[in-house]
């Protein structure tokens, strides 16, 4: 076969009395395993990740959005997020592209100390990930919508630079983020400093 990528669509810890203990790696690593026995050529696992943590952080920054030039019309864009319904019609390419830029800035530099204020982030750059893409009304639920505004993530784990990723994260506090993501954080509203804040 010439299958050479393997798609997560969700990776949950189970066991409430597990929290904290991290077990991502060891079971992508038994997967990986797994798969490649029946799929020679994987060399990429990728998950469709949802963010969490993001609107909240956005309502708690959208004071700083409103700094700067154009400041109050990207105030006048996230308002429309007051309406549950605001993804139904046709949402404005400007809106699409603001909150693209806030999320992939929200994933690269909202911190809990050193590390992503995301949970979801914190795990799988963690264990070795890359964060490859971001997608837009990914995930329409009222959940998705409500914690996200529908955007979902794509992490990749590229089995040759897994144990790499892994190591530069924790020693560094590193992560690995493709070019387009880079390019949409540098081109935020925000300030290109860490963020700080609570857990989502």
């Amino acid at each position: 076969s010439s299958v050479d990528c393997a798609m997560f669509y969700s990776i949950t810890n189970c066991q409430e009395g597990l929290r904290g203990i991290s077990f991502g790696n060891l079971l992508i690593k038994q997967v990986a395993e797994n798969l490649k026995r029946e799929f020679p050529h994987l060399r990429r696992f990728a998950t469709l990740s949802p963010v969490p943590g993001f609107r909240r952080w956005l309502d708690e920054n959208r004071m700083r959005v409103a700094v700067g030039a154009e400041g109050e019309e990207r105030l006048a864009l996230l308002s429309r997020l007051e309406d549950p319904a605001w993804h139904l019609g046709e949402v404005p390419e400007a809106l699409q592209s603001l909150l693209m830029r806030l999320c992939a800035y929200y994933l690269l530099n909202a911190k809990q100390g050193l590390e992503p204020l995301d949970a979801v982030a914190r795990f799988h750059l963690g264990n070795g990930a890359s964060l490859e893409r971001l997608n837009w009304m990914g995930d329409s639920s009222e959940q998705g919508m409500s914690r996200s505004a529908g955007l979902m993530v794509n992490y990749v784990y590229w089995l040759a630079d897994v144990e790499r990723n892994h190591e530069r994260y924790f020693r560094e506090h590193h992560i690995v983020a493709s070019p387009l993501v880079e390019k949409l954080a540098r081109e935020g509203p925000l300030a290109p400093h860490a963020e700080k804040g609570a857990a989502a």
